[in-house]
């Protein structure tokens, strides 16, 4: 019998699904099914009766239930005992694809910080938090975001966006107002939602054009693809281009205004773990509005960190 399996129990409980449960515990649905099972012969008794159409404690699976609950709350508070007992205790933190540079020498003395090597998108990381698969993350996040998913978000950084165009001559190249652009919105809401989002919006503000795709090229080569059979200029995206610009294309810069892409530290609400805490301190000590809340600046409207300037 294993801590995992005990918290899987609880899952299936909860949800009283298999496929919900592993969508919370961010498994696959036969993996989940088969601990159950162990977990069940481990114990020597059923926990849930299931057929086609729905799933349902035991009686000793209800019998059970309010004692695994806590046990794993025992564990979780041995874990912070622990953790405190060391003088530094583990924060797990997310991102997306942007760290600050100094994150290291900023948390060091206040926690142990361990960065996720599971990277995803803002959207998925934000729940990760919310769920506590995750103690922290950098990602993009909305005011909605942060009441429907009980977390908490401070400034860290932001990314000011440009656009790509055709033409090769770099030495004298015009700036582009935002409505003469293009906004790429993919039909892949898994990988891009966050992105979609604040293209739309982006777009309905300022007068910009949306270009509908299916390819996952918001970045990477094909997004230069993209760029060459578009007629104006294309807004390139906060996730990085680890691709170098080709001789053929030319980076813009946007007036009119200058859209930004804010990276937010987030936290669950009911945090009370003094490490993940104080590494919050630590990293949005002295972070300023870094250009966004400038007259010419953008942001969306449900950005939480527009509602401040």
């Amino acid at each position: 019998m294993e801590l995992r399996q005990l918290r899987y129990f609880v899952a299936v409980a909860d949800e009283l699904n298999f496929g919900r449960a592993a969508e919370r515990l961010r498994i696959a649905g036969p993996s989940l099914s088969q601990q159950i099972k162990a977990l069940e012969r481990d114990l020597g008794v059923r926990l849930f009766d299931r057929d086609r159409r729905s799933v349902s404690l035991t009686p000793a699976g209800a019998a059970l239930l309010p004692d695994t609950r806590a046990l794993l709350a025992r564990a979780d508070d041995l874990k912070r005992r622990a953790g405190r007992l060391s003088g530094s205790e583990s924060v797990r933190l997310g991102y997306v694809n942007w760290l600050p540079p100094d994150l290291t020498s900023r948390t060091a003395a206040v926690a142990q910080v361990h960065v996720d090597a599971w990277v995803a998108p803002s959207h998925t990381q934000a729940a990760r938090v919310a769920d506590g698969s995750l103690d922290l993350a950098v990602c993009w996040v909305r005011t909605e975001d942060l009441d429907r998913l009980g977390v908490r978000a401070r400034l860290l950084g932001a990314d000011r966006l440009h656009a790509v165009a055709r033409g090769g001559d770099s030495r004298d190249v015009p700036v582009v107002a935002a409505r003469d652009t293009d906004v790429l919105i993919d039909d892949d809401l898994t990988s891009w939602a966050s992105w979609n989002v604040y293209a739309e919006e982006l777009a309905q503000a300022t007068g910009a054009r949306t270009v509908r795709i299916s390819d996952g090229a918001i970045t990477g080569p094909a997004f230069f693809d993209h760029v060459r059979r578009c007629r104006r200029p294309v807004l390139n995206s906060p996730k990085g281009q680890l691709t170098p610009l080709p001789p053929d294309l030319v980076r813009r810069e946007i007036v009119t205004p200058k859209p930004y892409w804010t990276w937010s530290l987030v936290w669950r609400q009911n945090e009370d773990r003094a490490g993940v805490l104080a590494a919050v301190d630590a990293l949005c000590d002295g972070v300023g509005d870094v250009g966004i809340h400038a007259p010419d600046a953008w942001l969306p409207a449900d950005d939480p960190h527009a509602l401040t300037g």
